[in-house]
């Protein structure tokens, strides 16, 4: 049986530094993950500002609550995009409930629905994001150059066996973005909390 191995170096000297308030450890964090955070928050939200809003209320609770991440749970990308989407999806519900109540116009039901939809989407991103570059780039050449698998062999240079390998486990990841609880997804990042 194989041991866990434990969490990233860089991972825990940036919960460390963020715990003893080095705003370089933030500036830092912020370079590595705000396309990330901004990307996740806008394909929830559909609105440039409200995304800015989130990037924003991210990073401040990174800075004020750096206890708050684990390193030895999961990884600190893993856990930024979790605390996320988590915001996103709220911001989400509080803003469409509002406008339930002013307009009168839906129904809680379809308010549920479209949170689902935004964050089922989001996932989807995510798991993109995070596949590795080799599988993403096979999908990208499918899905946006309209590429055979035959294509997509000659485009990369591989085998045509390795480039269906390749399509089939890109897609089994991306398939997942409908699970509950999908494998890769962050903690939390499954429902549409």
């Amino acid at each position: 049986m194989a041991k866990k191995e434990g969490p990233p170096r860089w991972d825990r000297k940036m919960q460390q530094r963020l715990a003893r308030g080095e705003a370089a450890a933030l500036g830092e964090l912020y370079d590595r993950f705000a396309s990330l955070v901004h990307g996740l928050a806008h394909r929830v939200l559909g609105d440039e500002r409200a995304a800015d809003g989130i990037t924003r209320e991210v990073f401040v609770h990174v800075w004020e609550h750096p206890d708050s991440y684990d390193p030895k749970q999961e990884p600190l990308r893993t856990w930024v995009a979790a605390l996320t989407h988590r915001l996103a999806v709220q911001r989400l519900r509080a803003t469409e409930t509002e406008a339930l109540t002013l307009e009168g116009s839906g129904t809680p039901e379809e308010l549920e629905h479209r949170v689902r939809r935004a964050s089922v989407a989001a996932r989807a991103d995510y798991i993109v994001q995070s596949m590795p570059a080799p599988l993403r780039s096979a999908l990208e050449r499918a899905y946006f150059q309209r590429r055979d698998y035959r294509q997509t062999a000659t485009d990369l240079g591989i085998t045509e066996d390795e480039a269906r390998r390749r399509l089939r486990l890109g897609l089994q990841l991306l398939s997942t973005a409908h699970d509950t609880q999908a494998p890769g997804a962050p903690p939390g990042f499954g429902g549409a909390a």
